[in-house]
Protein backbone atom coordinates (compact mmCIF):
# COMPACT_ATOMS: atom_id res chain seq x y z
CA UNK A 1 0.00 0.00 0.00
CA UNK A 2 1.50 3.16 -1.02
CA UNK A 3 2.30 5.89 1.68
CA UNK A 4 -0.04 9.28 1.53
CA UNK A 5 3.24 11.09 0.26
CA UNK A 6 3.60 8.19 -2.83
CA UNK A 7 0.51 9.01 -3.81
CA UNK A 8 0.72 10.71 -7.13
CA UNK A 9 -1.94 13.02 -9.16
CA UNK A 10 -1.78 16.01 -11.43
CA UNK A 11 0.10 14.55 -14.24
CA UNK A 12 2.46 12.40 -12.00
CA UNK A 13 3.17 15.11 -9.25
CA UNK A 14 3.48 13.94 -5.87
CA UNK A 15 0.52 14.78 -3.63
CA UNK A 16 2.20 17.53 -1.53
CA UNK A 17 3.34 19.29 -4.93
CA UNK A 18 -0.13 18.51 -6.09
CA UNK A 19 -1.40 20.84 -3.37
CA UNK A 20 1.32 23.33 -3.29
CA UNK A 21 0.53 23.43 -7.39
CA UNK A 22 -3.65 23.66 -6.79
CA UNK A 23 -3.37 26.43 -3.70
CA UNK A 24 -1.01 28.14 -6.41
CA UNK A 25 -3.54 28.20 -8.86
CA UNK A 26 -6.20 28.97 -6.41
CA UNK A 27 -4.58 32.11 -5.58
CA UNK A 28 -4.24 32.95 -8.99
CA UNK A 29 -7.24 32.64 -10.13
CA UNK A 30 -8.66 34.20 -6.69
CA UNK A 31 -6.84 37.43 -7.13
CA UNK A 32 -7.28 37.83 -10.61
CA UNK A 33 -11.27 37.79 -9.92
CA UNK A 34 -10.99 40.19 -7.04
CA UNK A 35 -9.03 42.64 -9.29
CA UNK A 36 -11.37 41.68 -12.44
CA UNK A 37 -14.81 42.57 -9.78
CA UNK A 38 -13.23 45.54 -7.65
CA UNK A 39 -14.02 49.01 -9.63
CA UNK A 40 -12.63 51.49 -7.39
CA UNK A 41 -12.11 54.67 -8.17
CA UNK A 42 -8.41 55.75 -6.93
CA UNK A 43 -7.92 58.76 -4.18
CA UNK A 44 -7.10 61.86 -5.28
CA UNK A 45 -3.41 62.75 -4.71
CA UNK A 46 -3.02 64.64 -1.48
CA UNK A 47 -0.81 68.03 -1.29
CA UNK A 48 -0.02 69.69 1.50
CA UNK A 49 -1.63 73.11 1.76
CA UNK A 50 2.25 74.12 3.58
CA UNK A 51 4.96 75.28 0.91
CA UNK A 52 7.56 73.76 2.75
CA UNK A 53 6.28 70.10 3.21
CA UNK A 54 4.94 70.18 -0.38
CA UNK A 55 8.94 70.99 -1.55
CA UNK A 56 10.02 68.15 1.26
CA UNK A 57 7.84 65.67 -0.30
CA UNK A 58 7.79 66.63 -3.86
CA UNK A 59 9.10 63.24 -5.10
CA UNK A 60 6.09 61.21 -3.51
CA UNK A 61 3.64 63.80 -4.21
CA UNK A 62 4.70 63.58 -8.15
CA UNK A 63 4.41 59.92 -7.83
CA UNK A 64 0.93 60.07 -6.31
CA UNK A 65 -0.08 62.37 -9.28
CA UNK A 66 1.38 59.43 -11.98
CA UNK A 67 -0.11 56.75 -9.51
CA UNK A 68 -3.15 58.62 -9.73
CA UNK A 69 -3.26 59.08 -13.72
CA UNK A 70 -2.49 55.38 -14.31
CA UNK A 71 -4.78 54.13 -11.87
CA UNK A 72 -7.83 56.40 -13.45
CA UNK A 73 -7.23 54.94 -16.84
CA UNK A 74 -7.53 51.55 -15.84
CA UNK A 75 -10.87 52.65 -13.69
CA UNK A 76 -11.84 54.12 -16.81
CA UNK A 77 -11.23 50.88 -18.99
CA UNK A 78 -13.07 49.14 -16.12
CA UNK A 79 -15.93 51.08 -16.88
CA UNK A 80 -16.22 50.60 -20.67
CA UNK A 81 -15.87 46.96 -20.42
CA UNK A 82 -18.72 47.08 -17.43
CA UNK A 83 -21.06 49.39 -19.68
CA UNK A 84 -20.19 47.20 -22.64
CA UNK A 85 -21.08 43.76 -20.54
CA UNK A 86 -23.85 45.44 -18.94
CA UNK A 87 -25.09 46.63 -22.63
CA UNK A 88 -24.87 42.56 -24.00
CA UNK A 89 -26.92 41.37 -20.80
CA UNK A 90 -29.71 43.35 -21.48
CA UNK A 91 -30.06 42.84 -24.77
CA UNK A 92 -29.68 38.89 -23.82
CA UNK A 93 -32.60 39.53 -21.39
CA UNK A 94 -34.57 41.21 -23.75
CA UNK A 95 -34.53 38.48 -25.92
CA UNK A 96 -35.02 35.91 -23.56
CA UNK A 97 -38.29 37.82 -21.96
CA UNK A 98 -39.52 37.92 -25.65
CA UNK A 99 -39.24 34.26 -26.58
CA UNK A 100 -41.08 34.16 -22.94
CA UNK A 101 -44.02 36.00 -23.92
CA UNK A 102 -44.26 34.17 -27.31
CA UNK A 103 -44.54 30.90 -25.38
CA UNK A 104 -47.42 32.67 -23.35
CA UNK A 105 -49.11 33.58 -26.32
CA UNK A 106 -49.13 29.78 -27.59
Amino acid sequence: MQSIKEIRILGGLPLASARCALAKSMLMVLAGAANAESCLAPQRPFVPSDPQAARDYADIIRSDFEFYVRDIQRYFRYLDEERARAFDEVREVSEEYGRFLELGEQ
